[in-house]
């Protein structure tokens, strides 16, 4: 194994490597030893800049949250334009990913990472928990442009688009399903409340 070798962003570098790990062989596969073999160092990088394996895992969640919080920023810059449904297709599409997947996969096995993960998210499933609140706020921004009706119950309809979205891309060895198929469930779920054409 590789030593005394400086590994630049090395934090990004460990994170990339469990991802890899997670998607080929699944949140059962994930170790430290798995990770540092992945990335291609020595197993006290790690430990270098993180406290425990849980420690790291944490991370690498947060570090899934805070590139979704930048998704839900350009979703909620999109309100107002293109359609409601596609524009949450495309936010349910790129949320549910395979890496972001099995991350919520890692979450729901490993109860150490969701005890620490509490600190910043204190109810619900981290991740998909973020999401719904992101998918709450643009359904909300385009409530006050007319597309979504005043009587919408946006922080019902949030999470239901989540549950739903979840269920269908969870099964990976089936592959993503079709865009037809997203926007079908998103059409379902906001039918009684949308204010726009269909498609």
């Amino acid at each position: 194994m590789p030593t005394g070798i400086a590994m630049r962003d090395a934090r990004e570098q460990l994170f990339d490597a469990a991802e890899r790990v997670l998607l080929r062989e699944g949140p059962s596969a994930l170790t430290s030893r798995a990770v540092t073999t992945e990335a291609g160092c020595a197993k006290g990088v790690l430990h270098r800049h993180f406290d425990d394996f849980d420690a790291f895992l944490a991370g690498l969640v947060r570090d899934r949250i805070a590139r979704l919080q930048r998704q839900g920023a350009a979703l909620n810059a999109a309100a107002g334009t293109g359609t409601v449904t596609g524009n949450l297709a495309g936010m349910l599409t790129d949320l549910f990913g395979p890496v972001a997947t099995a991350i919520v996969g890692l979450v729901i096995v490993r109860d150490e990472l969701r005890a620490r993960l509490r600190a910043t998210t204190p109810a619900g499933l981290p991740l998909l928990t973020e999401a719904a609140a992101i998918i709450a706020s643009y359904l909300a921004a385009e409530r006050e442009r007319g597309r979504i009706a005043r009587r919408a119950d946006v922080d019902t309809l949030a999470p239901t688009l989540i549950g739903a979205g979840h269920l269908l891309f969870a099964d990976r060895d089936a592959g993503p399903p079709s865009p037809e198929a997203v926007r079908k469930v998103v059409t379902a779920v906001i039918a009684d409340v949308v204010r726009e054409l269909p498609e």
